[in-house]
């Protein structure tokens, strides 16, 4: 498997140095030089596979025997994809897929308990310890605390923004201690972000540091999140209609993946991008004007982005299919909208009202798209990302629906847990000397 950066399409490298490095050197994304289709055979029979199978023949159609024996491979996926992903029919137009039943109850433990194994299996050998950098707008950071947890040979870092993450979604970060460390940055998503960011491109910190990501930006995040698209379809009783998936955007990485699994083969109509204010991508939609800006806090906070990295995996991919402006290309396959947190309220509120489900605030901003797109496209059959468990965002649910619920029991142990954190400002040349005097 080669891949190359989304800023140098001349220059490749293999799948250990995309997934260790994380990001090019150049401040590109790595993508791969080829995206294989999968066989009709196995697209069209997916009800015959389980979950992790379809996880380890998709895995094997993108990563070669020369990047990781098949034997591994498969040792891999079934570590990494070992939890289910259902879908919950609303109606006979609308799906919800439930991404939030692994360790950390987000959609996100799929990249990260698969990003674990994986570094897992390049570290081997190594007398250096990895450090691990990532950034997180709310539930990456559970997911990677909880994949990574006593990895030998890795340390995580994690930088999330004080303030902007919920109690619970803190306490996922900042509760297991070993191998983790928490970082309280006193900014926004984008600031966490720009600081990562900036460390991977800093030669003096590369010379002195084992570093990677676990963002999104690392495509071994990205591989794993194209895997439940398969599960989703799988599970979809009446294929006849067009499929159309709606995601609820923040970085990008969900949507990116789908497109992924669509280049794969998986005949997928349309994607809906659903965003909160933060509606960088949905204004690019509507206006061919891509004008990245500061983050706007919300109640949906995971989507609290406001230059989404994986924007440059999607322009991309357009471009590398393009026969019309990239613009035009984007549109033909993505639809935007953005609501704010009253309509997100409103639409929990109307969620549970009309069909009993509750949903959380990400999730009721994906109701929302979905449906406004299926007043101009109402023969589709569309399914709506619930990519984390309500009971993350406690508070605000039960205040919007004004009826207690029930924590699962993994989440409620941590309430009581102390928090430990270290605080750091927005400067890079602080958080630079935070990883040198307690890591080189």
């Amino acid at each position: 498997m080669k891949l190359y950066s989304t800023n140098n399409i001349h220059e490749f490298v293999d799948l250990k140095t995309a997934v260790m490095q994380g990001l090019p050197l150049d401040n590109g994304l790595f993508m791969p030089q080829d995206i294989p289709r999968l066989p009709e055979q196995f697209l069209n029979n997916l009800e015959q596979y389980s979950f992790a199978e379809i996880a380890f023949e998709v895995c094997k159609c993108l990563i070669d025997e020369h990047s990781i024996p098949e034997k591994e491979l498969k040792a891999i996926t079934e570590k990494a994809i070992n939890f289910p992903a259902p879908i919950v029919a609303l109606d006979s137009k609308t799906m919800v897929l439930e991404l939030f039943h692994g360790p950390s109850l987000a959609f996100k433990d799929f990249g990260a308990r698969f990003m674990a194994q994986l570094m897992g299996y390049f570290n081997q050998g190594q007398n250096q310890d990895l450090h691990i950098l990532v950034a997180t707008s709310g539930d990456t950071g559970g997911a990677v605390a909880a994949g990574f947890l006593g990895t030998p040979g890795v340390k995580v870092v994690i930088l999330y923004p004080s303030g902007k993450v919920s109690k619970l979604q803190e306490k996922q970060l900042t509760t297991l201690g070993q191998n983790i460390t928490a970082l309280e940055v006193a900014g926004t998503f984008d600031d966490c972000q720009a600081l990562v960011k900036q460390a991977f491109l800093d030669q003096e910190l590369q010379q002195k540091l084992r570093l990677s990501s676990a963002n999104s930006i690392n495509i071994a995040r990205l591989i794993p999140q194209s895997l439940y698209y398969f599960e989703a379809f799988k599970q979809i009783q009446d294929k006849r209609k067009p499929v159309t998936f709606c995601i609820p955007s923040g970085n990008f990485g969900n949507l990116t993946a789908g497109l992924l699994a669509k280049r794969m083969g998986l005949p997928i109509q349309h994607f809906i991008a659903a965003t909160n204010l933060n509606d960088v991508v949905p204004e690019y939609l509507n206006s061919g004007i891509y004008r990245p800006r500061p983050s706007v806090r919300t109640i949906s906070n995971a989507m609290d982005v406001g230059a989404p990295s994986n924007y440059a995996r999607m322009k991309d991919l357009f471009l590398a299919d393009s026969e019309g402006s990239t613009w035009n290309n984007f549109k033909k396959e993505i639809s935007g909208y953005a609501f704010d947190d009253q309509q997100t309220e409103e639409a929990m509120r109307a969620v549970y009202q009309k069909y009993n489900y509750v949903i959380d605030p990400h999730g009721a901003v994906a109701y929302l798209a979905l449906r406004a797109y299926q007043e101009n496209h109402p023969d589709t059959i569309g399914v709506l990302l619930e990519t984390a468990h309500p009971a993350k965002f406690k508070p605000d649910v039960e205040r919007v629906l004004e009826k207690s619920i029930d924590v699962p029991p993994r989440l409620a142990i941590l309430e009581h847990l102390p928090k430990v954190a270290q605080q750091i400002k927005t400067n890079y040349s602080g958080f630079k000397n935070l990883l040198l005097e307690q890591f080189a």
